[in-house]
């Protein structure tokens, strides 16, 4: 099993050009994740806290109608979060958040396992719920409280919207890398917290700091990944790009389900091999192409895979 700890909150996405009408659609970085990890065939749990009120109903019933397993999550008496959805000319999503006092961010140390069920075997987190307080920091200890035995995948997901303050997020990310296994950010998040620097550059420092294997998402050029045994590069495979929503999320839970798949994980990924490696880089790059052809967070199902 993977659990996925972040957020699950209520996408506002335009329903044209005009945005005179709006959908209400669950979603949530962390969210996406553990859907696209159950599609995906790997037994998926959120551990995120979910709100009461009639949109936290909908997230419910989305998650466990995706088969997430959600015997870890929270049931809080704050509102659900939202997120105002953008999209761009090419597709491209950009967001704006109403996440004030809401149910996501408020963890407690109580709130969380103090040992995770015996057949997890990787933790995932990230996004807001890591950069926000005053959970993040709660959220954190629990990651290092959960390192033996699993393997930890942090993705940063950086928001400059809703957090301005650069140097935090910066110190935030490298204190991240002493308890990740796998980092994985996209080429965005470099862009935004290293303006000019290239993504490579960014990968290594960020290995130096700890995680066995750093990933950067380069949209249609593909992704990298820099281990100890250097840079590896795959290319994207061609897709009809409709829009972005929940690729990196897509990404992320496709390469860890491959990695699962292989039996890699469980601890540490020091002695992970370049093939099972550029095998996993290569599932997550195919299962985020078909999240990027079709409108919304919609993971490909494992028979898509195929």
């Amino acid at each position: 099993m993977i659990v996925v700890c972040g957020e699950v909150l209520i996408d506002l996405v335009p329903d044209d050009a005009t945005g005179e009408r709006w959908t209400a659609i669950p979603g949530g970085s962390p969210a996406n994740a553990a859907v696209a990890v159950a599609r995906l065939g790997v037994r998926s749990a959120l551990l995120a806290r979910l709100s009461g009120d009639t949109f936290g109903q909908r997230l419910r019933r989305h998650l466990e109608g995706n088969d997430v397993d959600l015997s870890l999550a929270v049931a809080a008496d704050e509102q659900s979060s939202l997120a105002i959805a953008f999209l761009g000319e090419t597709g491209a999503a950009s967001y704006r958040f109403d996440i004030e006092g809401t149910a996501d961010w408020q963890w407690s140390t109580d709130e969380l396992p103090t040992t995770l069920p015996d057949d997890v075997q990787a933790v995932m987190a990230g996004s807001l719920a890591l950069a926000l307080q005053p959970g993040g920091r709660v959220l954190e200890g629990f990651l290092a409280s959960s390192r033996h035995g699993h393997t930890i995948f942090v993705d940063p997901n950086v928001r400059p919207t809703v957090s301005d303050d650069l140097d935090e997020v910066r110190t935030a990310v490298d204190r991240w890398c002493l308890v990740a296994d796998v980092l994985k950010a996209s080429s965005d998040d470099v862009d935004v917290l290293y303006p000019g620097t290239d993504p490579e550059v960014a990968a290594k420092r960020w290995q130096g700091l700890g995680p066995s294997v750093v990933i950067v998402t380069l949209g249609a050029a593909g992704a990298l990944a820099v281990t100890a045994s250097g840079t590896h590069r795959l290319p994207a495979p061609p897709t009809v790009v409709v829009d972005t929503v929940a690729a990196g999320d897509t990404f992320s839970a496709g390469f860890l389900a491959s990695l699962h798949e292989a039996g890699a994980l469980g601890g540490r990924l020091d002695e992970l091999d370049d093939a099972t490696l550029t095998s996993a880089l290569r599932y997550g790059l195919r299962a985020a192409a078909i999240t990027c052809s079709r409108a919304g967070a919609n993971p490909p199902w494992r028979s898509e895979m195929q």
